[in-house]
């Protein structure tokens, strides 16, 4: 080989050189695992509830897991399409996961760590069917099989009634005490710190309600007196503890799912009787901000959504106006 030819055959080994080529990962700007944990803190302080606060870090460390993303400035849409088309669930769990994910963006941007709000525009189309609503028949028939002389069926029964009645939440049901119970007066005197937005609000329940409650009161003191247990809560176990121990964990929840099955009533469960107790007030004239405020909504749009009705609820209420 020439010199000339031999100066244009380089000998040095560069073969591994762009093999593996170095990372051109983003790692400057606020991290996504601060940032989480810094929001988690925010939300604890503002006395947020532990369901919330459980979904908001579930779903952002699943989000980061998937995308690989490790700093908030580096997200783009690309990055929450991605997310979603992950996902091997129904359209209507993918708008609760994304959902959670835009209010983490948008504290995120509040605090200063994003200067666009990229995902605003990011919908999932959901065909939302019409929820219906406890009625009057499935309670009556519920309660007229459970045997009130055992403790675990008198609670149930007070449950679903206060449930009906009052319209209160599950999670706040787990936290009620006997100190909200006002049997003179027929009234739940719930304070801000069991509400969901903080509100305290008074709510009425009638005569039967109040017989079943002192009898489960009474019941409770003998609970917790054979357990030791020092609580004052409405609701407890069999051993005198708390009826929940952890956001998807509710005893309360578990019995209704049962009774569902077993005596095949189709509306038995905490968001149906919910949503019956709002329907009742409505079908009696109760107009929606009254019902808004009694669910304990702090907008109107959400209470109009939870009063979905049906083709033939909005005929019957229609011909009232011919």
């Amino acid at each position: 080989m020439s010199k000339k030819k031999a100066s244009l055959h380089v000998q040095t080994d560069l073969s591994n050189l762009f093999s593996n080529p170095p990372s051109q990962k983003n790692t400057d700007g606020y991290p996504i695992e601060k940032a989480l944990a810094a929001i988690l803190r925010q939300m604890n302080a503002a006395g947020m509830r532990k369901r919330t606060i459980s979904d908001y870090q579930l779903h952002v460390e699943h989000f980061a897991k998937i995308t690989g993303a490790t700093v908030i400035e580096e997200l783009t849409t690309d990055h929450i399409y991605r997310w979603l088309s992950s996902m091997d669930v129904s359209n209507s769990t993918k708008l609760i996961r994304l959902k959670c994910l835009k209010a983490f963006l948008s504290r995120c941007f509040k605090n200063g760590w994003i200067t666009t709000n990229f995902w605003a525009d990011i919908k999932i189309k959901v065909d939302q069917p019409v929820k219906e609503g406890a009625t009057d028949r499935e309670i009556n028939l519920l309660l007229s099989l459970l045997d009130l002389t055992k403790f675990v069926e008198l609670r149930d029964a007070a449950a679903v009634l206060l449930m009906y009645q009052t319209g209160v939440r599950i999670g706040t049901l787990s936290q009620l005490e006997q100190k909200h119970v006002d049997l003179e007066s027929k009234l739940l005197r719930i304070d801000g710190g069991i509400i969901k937005n903080h509100e305290a609000i008074y709510l009425p329940f009638d005569d039967v309600l109040a017989r079943i409650l002192a009898a489960l009161m009474k019941q409770n003191d003998l609970i917790r007196s054979d357990s030791k247990i020092n609580n004052d809560l409405l609701f407890i176990t069999i051993n005198g503890s708390m009826i929940t121990n952890s956001p998807t964990n509710n005893n309360i929840t578990k019995r209704l799912c049962k009774y569902s099955r077993d005596y095949s009533l189709k509306n038995i469960n905490p968001h149906a009787l919910r949503r019956g107790f709002a329907k009742n007030l409505l079908h009696k004239g109760a107009d929606v901000a009254l019902i808004s405020k009694a669910l304990g909504h702090s907008d109107l749009a959400v209470t109009t959504r939870y009063l979905h009705l049906s083709k033939d609820e909005v005929v019957d209420s229609l011909r009232k106006y011919l």
